[in-house]
């Protein structure tokens, strides 16, 4: 265990098994639908490329990036798209990937954004959800874990550009982010 997580809170086994099983979801739902999944930069990379490869049926992929933290511990409520997708959706099924759902700002402020882009459907998957901080109204279609409002890092996760490349997902030492 790093020495800045204060305990494992999701095993790397525990994540394995829960993105088998949405994968298998996934393929049910999409069957014969051929999504577009977009990840969601730079947090859900891990998550994303293990979701496709858990995913039987054919799926197409694309990235966006949307900011509302910087380089801080909370959202700032305000969101800025980085970068745009590359494929066109009108008329497709989008499955959004996710690494997590906190405030909702983001998420709300995407599907606002490609639902005016007249997809077939978008549905949302997360890796985790924390209810608790939720602000914007906005629900996942699949997640893998609701979690309590700690500070989590690993697993694509990070804090100020670090710790994405854990196995596990870790609650932060409140010492590290309240410097």
């Amino acid at each position: 265990m790093h020495q800045d997580v204060e305990r494992v809170l999701l095993s790397e086994e525990q994540i394995k098994n829960r993105i088998k099983e949405l994968g298998a979801q996934l393929s049910r739902d999409y069957a014969g639908k051929h999504p577009l999944a977009v990840g969601i930069l730079k947090g859900s990379v891990i998550f994303y490329a293990d979701l496709v490869r858990a995913i039987s049926e054919p799926v197409e992929m694309d990235f966006m990036a949307i900011s509302s933290y910087g380089a801080g511990a909370r959202s700032s409520g305000e969101v800025k798209l980085v970068k745009d997708l590359d494929t066109k959706i009108e008329g497709r099924h989008v499955l959004i990937v996710e690494d997590i759902i906190d405030s909702g700002h983001t998420l709300a402020y995407l599907k606002k954004l490609l639902s005016a882009r007249r997809p077939a459907s978008i549905r949302l998957c997360a890796l985790l959800d924390k209810p608790e901080r939720r602000v914007a109204p906005i629900d996942t279609d699949y997640k893998g874990f609701e979690i309590e409002d700690e500070f989590v890092i690993g697993y694509g996760l990070d804090y100020a550009g670090r710790f994405r490349n854990l196995p596990y997902i870790g609650i932060l030492k409140r010492s590290v982010y309240e410097k």
